[in-house]
């Protein structure tokens, strides 16, 4: 992504996970953040451009940002577990990044199946009472997965022409929570030529 991206491996549930982490280039981090990505399954990488988007947000607001490869994807050991196992491997990659950089504020985000792993650790940290600082959720699972409820901070950005996804079941999903959604106009799943909105209204809501 940058010069400042380190590849490293850490050891998941089901053996090996391929990580890599960007650092802010002038300063000491403020939080860390975790980037999750797309379903491995139909071509989701962390290096997806989504993902990187996120990262690159992440740095420039400040943050110590790690992505990974899920379970079977490129240098990472084991087979797809439905985001049950991907979720503690998460947990794994968060329990590595507190160790480096104790004592920071946490925020979660995720790209399509991405959203449907980090909902699921903002529950379990929220009920270990460590919720993350916030949670921002692109081209939501909602309709594809069980979601389950979102802090009311969350950032929800979809695009207007996601097919995948439709944004109809987001804002059924989305509605009853009370939650806004940002929908960026003319944007399919991937946000072709729509990336740049990503990380302006990130930063700009964060």
């Amino acid at each position: 992504m940058n010069a400042q991206t380190r590849s490293f491996f850490l050891t998941g549930g089901a053996g090996q996970m391929q990580c890599a982490l960007d650092l802010p280039l002038d300063q000491a981090p403020i939080g860390i953040a975790l980037v999750a990505h797309p379903h491995p399954l139909y071509g989701g990488t962390m290096d997806n451009k989504v993902a990187q988007t996120l990262a690159r947000t992440f740095v420039a607001l400040g943050y110590a940002t790690a992505r990974m490869n899920f379970r079977g994807v490129e240098q990472s050991e084991g087979v797809h577990d439905h985001g049950i196992g991907e979720t503690e491997d998460m947990q794994i990659l968060l329990a590595h990044m507190q160790t480096l950089y104790p004592d920071l504020p946490l925020a979660l985000s995720g790209f399509s199946f991405g959203t449907f792993v980090q909902s699921r650790l903002q529950r379990l940290l929220a009920a270990q009472n460590s919720p993350p600082q916030r949670l921002v959720l692109i081209g939501c699972a909602a309709g594809k997965w069980e979601m389950g409820e979102v802090p009311a901070s969350t950032i929800l950005i979809h695009g207007e022409q996601d097919t995948t996804i439709p944004l109809t079941d987001v804002f059924d999903w989305a509605r009853p929570q009370d939650i806004p959604v940002t929908v960026i106009p003319g944007a399919d799943h991937f946000f072709h030529r729509k990336l740049h909105h990503i990380k302006n209204l990130v930063t700009a809501l964060w």
